[in-house]
């Protein structure tokens, strides 16, 4: 088995606009679709982890010289053009099925029904450090 972490990317480029502004029947038939599809994940032992990610408005950029204290900036990022939504950890017996996988995400109804076709990354896990993978 191997992990893929796939990145869930919310890009302007589709044409939905924001999901706080979808109708709300399409918002539903948005989030049980990929309720649905990540509980067949966990049925079948392959979603390890999945989370929604809050909105740029609330994140942090922080860098650091390691000598003096951090440099941290906030949002919102009006400009960007393509946000990082959520993501979903899957251990899977290939690169294929990761891909399947996420393709079944980047399916996922948006406003009228239409597949949202969002881009989906998908990116192998490397092998971390020993003492910290029991953690």
């Amino acid at each position: 088995m191997t992990r893929f972490m796939l990145l869930t990317k919310y890009d302007d480029d589709f044409g939905a606009g924001p999901m706080s502004e979808w109708d709300p029947d399409d918002m539903t038939a948005h989030l049980d679709h990929l309720r649905r599809l990540n509980q067949a994940l966990i049925d079948s032992g392959e979603l390890v982890e999945m989370r929604a990610l809050a909105g740029p408005d609330l994140a942090k950029v922080v860098a650091s010289d390691g000598r003096t204290g951090p440099v941290i900036a906030g949002g919102p990022w009006t400009g960007l053009k393509e946000v990082l939504a959520g993501y979903q950890v899957v251990d899977v017996e290939s690169e294929a099925r990761a891909i399947e996988i996420a393709a079944q995400v980047s399916a996922a109804p948006g406003p009228g029904g239409v597949p949202l076709r969002q881009s989906i990354e998908v990116r192998q896990v490397m092998g971390g450090v020993p003492e910290l993978e029991d953690m």
